[in-house]
């Protein structure tokens, strides 16, 4: 930053203060978290040594804060794709069962909406459709902050409830489905750079109509764009400049469409890779009845307290789920 020329390119200079200041905000987490701990064995080694009560309360809470931060820091050490760091787009629809599915949608909605709220993300309802008696059917929404979609990327599945069900009669066990998708928010604006070194220029004379001028002189103009083996030309214009200046046009149109094609077609993936997934191949089961138990299928990652999950406590899942991936890559990359 330093360098005399750094602004001369103003795009890449954002991305750099953009880095920077990522790498700032990690070192002043690592100083805190530091910090937190000398504090905490203090508290420590004063109740050890005075037998304070009050001291060691300190340091016990000191001592969970500072595994919670922790842990978040390491949680974030995993989200290292792409799109890890963009804001997430999240659909949740009813399976088959009527009002029981419909319900079980709406429970999930609320999980995930107290699980952004722990986390002060930005939450936003971008479309529902509401169930005839109970619950919805369907729901589309937007969470916005850091890490959402590498986060909520954990969660995109088949969820199965069993409990008794409140809208039975006669107090039977239904086993309900309800599925979440979840997508990275891909940002429309696609900005296109030609670099000189990509581009081969042709001039020739131009055919046909045009006047004497257009016909005698090389006022036509080839652009053959190297990396993607595009080609595009102009010789309609009198001057060669203004020749230039519409292939150069054309060929930035055709290079956005190949670019916003290739966006598509990497969200399409997403989607294929989620239409994969089976009813009845559920990735978490939430049991209320005859035990209580929420058990993801991928991880074996177990909580008996089923309460506490439904009202967003979502971490030990998504973190067992990133850390499986992670090791997954690791094997991989040693293969």
């Amino acid at each position: 930053m330093l360098k005399p020329d750094f602004w001369d390119n103003p795009d890449e200079g954002r991305v750099i203060l953009k880095e920077r200041s990522e790498i700032e905000a990690l070192i002043e987490k690592w100083e805190e978290l530091a910090r937190d701990y000398e504090e905490a064995e203090l508290f420590l080694e004063m109740a050890l040594e005075e037998n304070d009560e009050e001291a060691l309360q300190e340091a016990s809470q000191k001592t969970l804060a500072l595994e919670k931060d922790l842990r978040n820091l390491e949680l974030r050490q995993m989200l290292s794709d792409e799109n890890d760091e963009r804001n997430a787009i999240v659909s949740i629809n009813s399976g088959a069962g009527g009002t029981e599915a419909q319900d079980w949608a709406e429970m999930l909605l609320r999980m995930y909406l107290r699980w952004c709220e722990q986390r002060k993300l930005v939450v936003q309802v971008v479309d529902i459709l509401e169930g005839e008696e109970a619950g919805i059917k369907s729901v589309t929404f937007t969470v916005a902050g850091r890490f959402a979609y590498g986060l909520l990327k954990a969660e995109a599945g088949i969820h199965r409830l069993v409990r008794i069900s409140p809208f039975d009669a006669s107090g039977r066990r239904h086993t309900s489905f309800a599925a979440v998708s979840v997508y990275p928010e891909i940002d429309d604006k696609i900005e296109i750079e030609i670099k000189a070194s990509d581009l081969r220029v042709d001039t020739y004379r131009a055919s046909g109509a045009g006047g004497q001028h257009v016909n005698k002189t090389s006022s036509a103009v080839r652009l053959t764009h190297l990396p993607t083996g595009i080609v595009v030309q102009c010789q309609n214009e009198k001057s060669q400049h203004r020749n230039r200046d519409i292939a150069m046009k054309i060929l930035k149109a055709r290079l956005y469409e190949r670019e916003k094609r290739f966006q598509q077609e990497k969200l399409q993936e997403l989607h294929d890779n989620l239409e994969d997934i089976a009813w009845g191949s559920q990735i978490r089961s939430y049991v209320l009845q005859p035990y209580r138990l929420v058990k993801d299928h991928r991880t074996n990652t177990e909580k008996g307290n089923v309460e506490s999950v439904l009202d967003g406590d979502l971490d030990d899942f998504i973190e067992a789920y990133l850390l499986q991936l992670v090791n997954t890559r690791g094997k991989a990359d040693v293969a």
